[in-house]
């Protein structure tokens, strides 16, 4: 008696469960075109790094957390060609590792209960609702995401062109001849480069007449439609999450007696000067026109101390005697960067082997990224609970091949 009375409690409480799995299934499936025309309504921030950056394959294979290598060839040497009757040994290599891992894993959600449902299908209707509460957490996942990769990215390039506190593209183009310059010079590929910018240097573009005049642009993309386009091999695109750098406050500042080399890029200060240089400062010294990134600063230069460049470092030798330090103002940072440099991994979140308390599951992909969330109902007492989710890591891969426009 008791076992069948166990049997029968079980089919009855899986049946509902079983029904609402089915129903709420196609309420996820009609939802669809809501979702995306809601998507196009929602107002939504520019992206430019996400569709950048490298989609990192193998990492997203792995737990939050876990760390995931990827190789690093070292650099090549030349060598004298001497003819012989016996082959030459090659020269030994060395073959490096760096790890990146899936680091966050993130939902929005927001719950109805039954009455307010009933309230709003009298209204604007539950689903048209429902579809822009899921937009704007697409948005603020994306945002979030494009926000991770703009750090990034800003904190790993290797050195920087322009005026602080001044917006580039002023008059010309000649700015994205200058930071395609920094790659070429630090041997970055020639395919796949971006310049991503914040938004006021995406309007002095849009004011060139080069780009607008059809006849001198030899296309009415800037000028019918506002977006912008590929110029000096350089793909320009705008990001609203675009890193804006506080200086650090250091002054008067001088390189030790000690000299450095050309690619050096620990540099140790004289006990001179005043203040603070910062990770994300960009320097220059007195006699070399190049702009360089701090990667690790000092927290006060009055007692000497070492300030790190990103690689590849000193462009030319510094001399052997103290040499003026000049610390950039606060910028708003464009970055330029090869597609290689910056790496992004996304998935869903990891769910249990034995599934979770989902009533239903979709996969959406947004549009204005390119990303692909995860939509998931969960059943609760009279009230339904929504989640948009998504799990990312990103890594900076290559400094080298990323450069700073400032503004």
């Amino acid at each position: 008696m008791r076992k069948s009375f166990l049997a029968a409690s079980t089919a009855i409480l899986a049946a509902p469960a079983m029904v609402h799995q089915s129903a709420y299934a196609n309420t996820l499936t009609g939802l669809i075109p809501d979702l995306y025309a809601a998507v196009n309504v929602v107002s939504r921030e520019l992206v430019g790094f996400i569709p950048s950056a490298t989609r990192a394959p193998g990492a997203e294979r792995a737990a939050l957390g876990q760390s995931v290598s990827y190789h690093v060839a070292g650099a090549a040497t030349a060598h004298d060609i001497t003819p012989a009757m016996s082959i030459p040994e090659p020269a030994d290599q060395t073959v490096g590792a760096s790890f990146m891992a899936i680091t966050k894993s993130r939902g929005s959600s927001f719950g109805f209960t039954g009455e307010e449902q009933r309230g709003l299908n009298s209204g604007p209707g539950y689903l048209s609702v429902q579809a822009d509460m899921i937009a704007q957490a697409l948005r603020v996942l994306t945002n979030e995401i494009e926000a991770d990769l703009a750090v990034a990215a800003t904190a790993a390039a290797s050195r920087a062109y322009g005026t602080a506190g001044t917006t580039p593209f002023a008059t010309n183009l000649g700015d994205t001849a200058q930071i395609r310059k920094i790659l070429d010079d630090n041997g970055a590929p020639a395919t796949g480069r971006s310049l991503v910018m914040n938004t006021s240097a995406g309007a002095a573009v849009r004011t060139l007449t080069q780009l607008t005049k059809a006849n001198e642009a030899g296309t009415t993309m800037t000028l019918r439609q506002g977006e912008l386009m590929d110029v000096h091999n350089i793909s320009l695109k705008e990001s609203g999450q675009a890193v804006l750098h506080t200086a650090g406050t250091g002054a008067s500042a001088t390189t030790n007696t000690a000299g450095y080399a050309k690619g050096a890029t620990v540099i140790t200060l004289a006990s001179a000067g005043t203040g603070t240089v910062i990770a994300g400062d960009v320097v220059s010294f007195a006699g070399d026109a190049n702009e360089y990134l701090v990667v690790a600063g000092d927290t006060d230069v009055s007692d000497g101390g070492t300030i790190t460049l990103a690689a590849p470092g000193l462009r030319q030798a510094l001399p052997g005697s103290a040499v003026a330090i000049t610390l950039a103002a606060d910028y708003a940072a464009s970055v330029a960067f090869s597609q290689d440099a910056l790496h992004l991994v996304t998935r869903q979140p990891a769910l249990p082997q034995e599934g979770d308390a989902a009533l239903a599951r979709m996969m959406i992909t947004d549009p204005r990224s390119g990303l692909v969330f995860e939509v998931a109902m969960y059943p609760g007492y009279r009230k339904i609970k929504a989640e948009v989710s998504i799990a990312w890591g990103i890594k900076a891969t290559k400094p080298e091949h990323t450069a700073l426009l400032l503004g």
